[in-house]
């Protein structure tokens, strides 16, 4: 598979690196460091990432802006994104060969070639296994930072279950290189004024139920109250995640017009549950949308009746 991915590199002049939509530092971390990889490793050919810019991230990587034409016989790759309808920039169709890199169920396989690994704990730490297989590539101190910040990410600072043997190997050989981990570190997990006093807000006001699920609601206009955005009140979605008892819990953030559903676990299986509800994920992290607060009554009840069987 890695062979006859490098022969699809080699084969265009063009590639273009897309991944989902509300990136997070696994999604900008694989495509950048994918992007890097190529560029330090083919300097002639022309590497494009494209997506929405996310100010927040911009630190970790910035967006290329490109015409419709530089699809015209170009390789497109997308990374971290398990269902088509998620990736950003749906251009990704115009391209002549399409690949697939990710570390999610393969519930929707799609493209000419998949490279699906669901025991990696991230995209990056897949790109990051790339310079293991060929010692003939060059790792950057830029690849590396790209690719360590998505692997952190991906594994809450390596404290989720996804963390293996592997990933701190492959994070060992990472910091090997000279860029500034600390700084890193904390950009990734410094919280502006706002979105601080909106967890203390969700800390306040989450419940928990005795079945031990964790929900809270973000409505709109608490959103406007505390001046955050949906994608900034998302990230808060661990905040209560350490009290006793709880086994599962969920975050449901309003939007305009949907209800966006993130579902987290440590036990219960969620992404068959997410799938219900027009999502998926990995079994203990998910994502799903509903449209009303009547739906989300649902999610929790449904939620709890797994906890209960667990």
């Amino acid at each position: 598979m890695i062979d006859e991915i490098f022969k699809q590199i080699e084969a265009f002049q063009t590639i273009i690196i897309h991944r989902h939509v509300r990136p997070d530092p696994d999604a900008l971390g694989s495509q950048g460091g994918l992007a890097r990889l190529i560029k330090d490793h083919y300097p002639d050919k022309n590497v494009y990432v494209v997506g929405e810019d996310v100010p927040s991230l911009a630190y970790l990587n910035t967006m290329d802006d490109i015409p419709d034409s530089a699809y015209d016989d170009a390789l497109v790759i997308v990374c971290d994104t398990a269902n088509q309808a998620r990736i950003s920039d749906d251009r990704w169709r115009k391209g002549r060969f399409l690949i697939k890199i990710d570390h999610h169920p393969n519930v929707e396989p799609y493209g000419d070639l998949m490279w699906v690994d669901e025991n990696a704990s991230s995209v990056s730490e897949m790109i990051a296994s790339l310079y293991e297989m060929r010692p003939d590539l060059t790792l950057s101190e830029d690849a590396a930072r790209l690719l360590y910040a998505g692997i952190v990410g991906d594994t809450g600072r390596f404290l989720y279950n996804n963390t293996t043997p592997k990933t701190f190997e492959t994070a060992s050989r990472l910091i090997q290189k000279n860029f500034d981990r600390n700084t890193l570190h904390d950009r990734m997990y410094e919280m502006p004024l706002p979105l601080m006093r909106l967890n203390g807000y969700v800390l306040e006001h989450f419940e928990l139920n005795e079945a031990g699920v964790g929900q809270m609601r973000i409505p709109i206009e608490l959103m406007q109250r505390f001046g955050v955005t949906p994608e900034s009140a998302s990230l808060l979605i661990n905040s209560f995640s350490s009290v006793t008892g709880i086994k599962a819990w969920v975050f449901f953030i309003e939007e305009a017009d949907q209800i966006r559903v993130r579902l987290r676990s440590k036990g219960p299986v969620v992404n068959t549950l997410a799938a219900k509800y027009n999502g998926g994920g990995h079994p203990l992290a998910a994502g799903a949308t509903v449209y009303s607060w009547e739906a989300c009554d649902q999610v929790v009840k449904d939620l709890t009746e797994l906890c209960l069987n667990k």
